[in-house]
């Protein structure tokens, strides 16, 4: 990820985070890459369908000295109560997790009314020929790792109702960056 972010994501993952408030749940936390990102204020979960990628995580919070709840949850039925979190960060994730579309209802379900989710991901290109290419290696990536390169969590969030604060996206089109607000 080191070589994606330097390359291709740049500041984005900053600029993610340092947006959370409050009470924050990361959905799949990885190895952690995230978590010095995130304001010293926040009170941070994150979790995982990975054992072992919790297992670097809780290394890197132990290294950094940082208290972090981590726990083992799949990002398709969080056992977390209703409007449990003032924001809900996903960065370079819906892109593999297997529904995306019910990761980001999940994420809205547990979100406090008024909260914000903030979304990073790779998306499909505004630009055709890119797209061409993403829709090509899509019949490699997704067999082989269920890597999809040709999603848009955007319109998920956009149908839920949330209002859509910021969003931009660079690199060929192919990096988006949401914040959106759950309504009050």
């Amino acid at each position: 990820m080191r070589f994606f972010d330097r390359v291709l994501f740049g500041d984005s993952r900053t600029r993610t985070c340092s947006q959370a408030t409050g009470t924050v749940l990361e959905i799949a936390v990885g190895t952690g890459l995230n978590l010095p990102l995130y304001p010293a204020d926040t009170r941070l979960t994150g979790i995982d369908w990975s054992p072992a990628m919790l297992d670097h995580a809780c290394h890197r919070a132990d290294q950094l000295q940082l208290t972090v709840e981590l726990i083992e949850a799949d990002a398709h039925a969080l056992s977390f109560p209703d409007a449990s979190f003032d924001t809900v960060v996903c960065t370079f994730s819906l892109c593999a997790i297997p529904d995306d579309r019910q990761a980001v209802a999940e994420m809205i379900r547990v979100l406090r009314p008024g909260g914000r989710l903030l979304l990073l991901d790779h998306v499909i290109s505004s630009g055709w020929p890119t797209r061409i290419l993403q829709r090509l290696l899509d019949l490699v990536t997704v067999p082989l790792g269920g890597e999809h390169l040709c999603r848009r969590p955007l319109v998920h969030v956009r149908a839920a109702g949330l209002e859509i604060e910021e969003r931009d996206r660079s690199k060929l089109g192919i990096v988006e960056r949401v914040a959106a607000r759950k309504p009050a």
